[in-house]
């Protein structure tokens, strides 16, 4: 059975046309974005031959002649993941607290409920864990998507009306927010604005359901097992399923292409429903980690630390032969007999009729000063190219001057807060534009009305402050805030607190 695409003649989507795209996915997309998740991953990788190690993934960046690749002996090798804890301190700084998703509706009352709802959805769906992981696909890959599902049964839910909390326990029984690897990504483009999507396919490998031989059921199957003896057991046989589904405004499509040896199999239908809502697009948001103009993928942070990593790993790895080789003395002896097979020790005497006999003690390690030099001068590369110095770690290796605490860490990190303020303009748009999905859905659905013409359905995005502030400065920054008029209730969930909290006044 062939691909039945007619649901989406609208966009239009045909079976050559997907085709095309998966093809294109394979071959261009994927290996460039499997390459920045193994040089981030750094994980063991399985040996090329039996009689090899397995050796981590950022050990393919260096030179032949260090790993045996070239037919040369195979050296030791240092591996230094100056990628990894760079990416981690990023998303600290992006997503190191909860931020704040607030209503732009008029009414104070109407806006606290919608406030109430979004969180219920996003906490059913993951909360801050679900907002660390997209930043974490989006800071490897350059670009995530999230994906708006409802509950194929969502149409039947009961109408909360404009209660808010009946709302908010409905909202987060039948929503989802599901973050996609780019990996599985695969988006079919408006041709005439490359920002729109017209639909969305998520493409990817999964081990296939274990299946039984022809007429066996799970009766004999056991008893099988018996006959065969505690030592033999019956192993399913498991092979590779394809599952490819398609997104567009107002339908969705499943099918599974099992991979048997040699020849795939044909694509099976095995879901072919509408969604419970149309929003006119599909529920689909793409979050840019750094813009790119003219470009659907977004600027990733691992590619172009790559070439630094390899350079560094390299120059490790050459420091660790010489420090071998020099980090301790040998000697060559002349003229005393069994010297080769006397140990060497304090205390220790040798003697000998031999006039000329001799002890030369030649190696031990030696200062290389340029060969410090330069490996400094790749990881300081390294902080340029990232923008994240070790001091974001806590790793203070020098003075960082005479001024307060909070001042000096903002002027020193000047170049990582100005990369996590630019990269939340990317982030904050896409989370709004999630926000106002998840409000039309569940006005169609008609779990909780929204007019869009009152601005109901505009969310503005609060970050927090990245940098620890001295409390008494927050506080009487509040302080000010109250007197100039900013609502009691925002301010305290500013400050962390809720108007409901004991002692809370």
């Amino acid at each position: 059975m062939a691909y039945q695409l007619e649901p989406f003649d609208d966009v239009p989507l045909t079976p050559a046309l997907l085709n095309a795209l998966l093809a294109e996915h394979a071959r261009s997309t994927l290996p460039r974005l499997s390459l920045a998740w193994r040089y981030y991953r750094n994980a063991p990788e399985r040996a090329s031959a039996p009689t090899r190690a397995a050796s981590l993934a950022q050990a393919a960046g260096l030179p032949g002649r260090l790993t045996g690749r070239n037919g040369a002996h195979e050296r030791e090798v240092v591996i230094e993941n100056d990628i990894a804890w760079r990416i981690h301190t990023m998303i600290e700084f992006m997503f190191g607290r909860p931020v704040r998703l607030v209503s732009g509706a008029a009414d104070p009352r109407r806006a606290r409920a919608i406030e109430r709802i979004l969180e219920a959805v996003w906490e059913a769906s993951g909360g801050i864990a679900l907002l660390q992981d997209l930043a974490l696909l989006a800071h490897v890959y350059g670009h995530v998507d999230l994906v708006l599902r409802a509950d194929p049964n969502a149409h039947l839910a009961a109408t909360a009306g404009n209660d808010p909390a009946a709302a908010a326990a409905v909202a987060a029984e039948i929503l989802r927010i599901e973050a996609v690897e780019p990996t599985r990504a695969v988006p079919l483009l408006s041709p005439d604005d490359y920002r729109v999507i017209s639909a969305y396919i998520i493409h990817h490998r999964r081990p296939a359901p274990p299946t039984d031989a022809p007429g066996e059921t799970p009766l004999s199957r056991w008893l099988r097992s018996l006959r065969a003896g505690p030592l033999s057991s019956p192993t399913p046989r498991r092979r590779e399923q394809v599952v490819t589904e398609i997104l567009s405004a107002a339908h969705r499509q499943v099918y599974h292409t099992d991979m048997s040896p040699g020849s795939p199999g044909e694509p099976r239908l095995v879901i072919d429903e509408p969604l419970p809502f149309n929003l006119g697009r599909p529920p689909v948001v793409h979050i840019q980690n750094l813009s790119q103009p003219y470009a659907y993928e977004g600027l990733g942070e691992v590619e172009p630390l790559i070439p630094l990593q390899d350079e560094l790993n390299t120059r490790l790895s050459d420091r660790a032969a010489r420090v071998t080789m020099q980090s301790f003395k040998m000697y060559l002896a002349k003229g005393i007999d069994g010297f080769e097979n006397t140990p060497i020790g304090p205390g220790r005497l040798w003697s000998t009729d031999n006039p000329d006999a001799s002890i030369e003690a030649f190696g031990g390690d030696a200062a290389s000063p340029s060969e410090d030099r330069h490996i400094e001068e790749i990881r300081e590369a390294l902080d340029k190219v990232s923008g994240v110095p070790p001091l974001a770690t806590g790793v203070v290796r020098a003075r960082v001057g005479n001024l307060t605490s909070e001042n000096a860490l903002r002027i020193t990190l000047t170049g990582l807060l100005s990369r996590t303020a630019r990269k939340r303009v990317t982030y904050g748009r896409g989370l709004a534009d999630l926000c106002s999905l998840i409000l039309a859905a569940l006005d169609q659905l008609g779990v909780f009305p929204t007019d869009p013409a009152a601005g109901e359905r505009t969310v503005r995005v609060e970050w927090p402050d990245p940098i620890p502030q001295d409390e008494r400065d927050v506080l009487a920054a509040a302080r000010t805030k109250l007197d100039l008029g900013v609502p009691r209730e925002r301010i305290l969930a500013e400050l962390g607190y809720a108007a409901a909290d004991p002692g809370v006044v």
